[in-house]
């Protein structure tokens, strides 16, 4: 699973942390969404996913990186599931 941070371009240390602290968040969230939506089949450590993450929105985007199978398979519960709301993510 890998994530692209959208920063303001300021990379000093409390945007760091910052990022540090909401990847730890959103990872336990986004793997049991795709442990559910996936149903096991999928690269098995997860290195096929990519997302986008708005630091400043607080918002996640599934990254055009990730293969379109599984966009696919994430779009329609993945904006209420990880964001709260349903607008379509795909960055």
């Amino acid at each position: 699973m890998h994530f692209n941070w959208l920063t303001s371009g300021d990379e000093n240390l409390a945007t760091k942390r910052a990022c540090i602290d909401m990847e730890y968040s959103l990872r336990p969230k986004i793997t049991r969404f795709l442990l559910k939506k996936i149903d096991g089949d999928f690269c098995s450590d997860f290195s096929c996913f990519y997302f986008d993450v708005d630091l400043k929105r607080k918002w996640v985007w599934i990254s055009e990186k990730t293969p379109m199978e599984y966009i696919k398979k994430m779009l329609p519960d993945f904006d209420t599931e990880i964001n709260g709301t349903n607008i379509f993510s795909v960055a």
